[in-house]
């Protein structure tokens, strides 16, 4: 009989008679089952924040748990309240896919025990070798899905469709960073696809599964590698065929948010402007050789953008930069002398405001 990775758990806990927890190799949390009231620190962690510390993981990895291709004991460490437990690893055709974790403080577990829950440990590899492999080729249908080639963009449409992968309405993020290595399909909902694409990561979202909170789980798994992250979204694909262009907004998106942080595509205003247009156009639209002038400067371009913020208001924008009215009144005087604009044209301003809004996303 075909089990899945929570009955595995539950199956190993019965038979062993201690709490289980079946994590990734990355150890990330899989499934867990409870026997007893039994816990200490590092699976209430796992349990809790779905996955353990990176100083978790070195410490059990130093057993050599990696390699091992049977069952491994790890012992007690009173420092920190760790009990003492048993690793199964969790191997499908020579690779380990996770860790089979069975608390075992009293080494209750005989080895003849442990011997009769490989056979569950082998099917739980299986099973996970198994989704990561769906996983990869679902990870080239969503590539093909962000194709500049129509004809690829509808035939991967069409057998994702097929394949019932995907439930529209449907949310793009996109998470820019320098770490190329794709995240680890463990760490998202089953139903969260995700690729590489043109040195981006691309997570492709059920719009019923809190697309926000998967997209800022995902960044800070990637921020775990010590690089920053620029995280873009757009929830607006309504089908498979508005995935192309959710894309390219949440590319948008993520072009302008700040390391650390997630933006939405309804929340950029002018910055949509980026998605309509090209560089080049924009730097000819919008800049002018006064604007050039006035980013030299960068206190009068503060200014600048603060006073166009608050449109005008000059004890709003006197408050927000805590200076005097007077102080204020002299910096718009040297705008204007630098810029040839007038903060009393409309136009002028309009103008003013889109090249200092839009400038810190283009290329000098």
């Amino acid at each position: 009989m075909a089990h899945d990775l929570q009955e595995i758990v539950e199956l190993a806990a019965d038979l062993l008679g201690a709490p289980a927890t079946l994590e990734d190799r990355d150890f990330h949390l899989v499934a867990y089952a409870a026997h007893g009231d039994t816990i200490d620190p590092v699976r209430m962690e796992s349990i809790l924040h779905r996955r353990a510390t990176e100083a978790v993981r070195t410490r059990f990895e130093r057993h050599g748990i990696a390699r091992a291709t049977g069952p491994v004991r790890i012992p007690a460490d009173v420092t920190i309240g760790q009990l003492g437990r048993l690793c199964l690893p969790a191997r499908w055709n020579n690779v380990t896919y996770g860790y089979l974790w069975l608390l075992d403080d009293k080494e209750r577990v005989s080895a003849a025990q442990a011997a009769q829950a490989m056979p569950l440990c082998e099917r739980a590899g299986l099973l996970m070798a198994r989704r990561a492999r769906e996983r990869d080729d679902l990870g080239w249908k969503i590539a093909d899905l962000l194709s500049a080639q129509p004809d690829a963009r509808a035939q991967a449409a069409s057998d994702l469709a097929e394949a019932g992968a995907l439930d529209p309405p449907l949310a793009v993020a996109v998470l820019r960073t320098q770490s190329p290595e794709p995240l680890n399909p463990w760490l998202l909902p089953h139903s969260v696809l995700t690729t590489v694409w043109q040195g981006d990561h691309v997570l492709v979202i059920p719009s019923a599964t809190s697309p926000q909170a998967i997209t800022d789980r995902a960044r800070r798994v990637l921020e775990e590698r010590n690089v920053p992250v620029q995280a873009g979204l757009c929830t607006s694909c309504p089908t498979l065929e508005h995935v192309h262009e959710g894309w390219l907004r949440a590319r948008v998106a993520a072009r302008t948010a700040l390391p650390g942080e997630t933006r939405d595509w309804t929340t950029l205003g002018a910055l949509r402007l980026l998605r309509a247009a090209g560089d080049d156009s924009l730097i000819q639209a919008t800049r002018t050789p006064g604007t050039d002038r006035l980013l030299q400067h960068p206190d009068l371009t503060t200014t600048a953008r603060t006073y166009l913020d608050h449109a005008g208001n000059v004890q709003k924008t006197a408050q927000s930069l805590n200076i005097h009215r007077q102080t204020l009144y002299h910096r718009l005087r040297r705008i204007e002398d630098l810029t040839a604009l007038s903060l009393t044209n409309g136009q002028d301003r309009l103008t003013l405001h889109l090249a200092l809004t839009l400038t810190p996303h283009l290329p000098e």
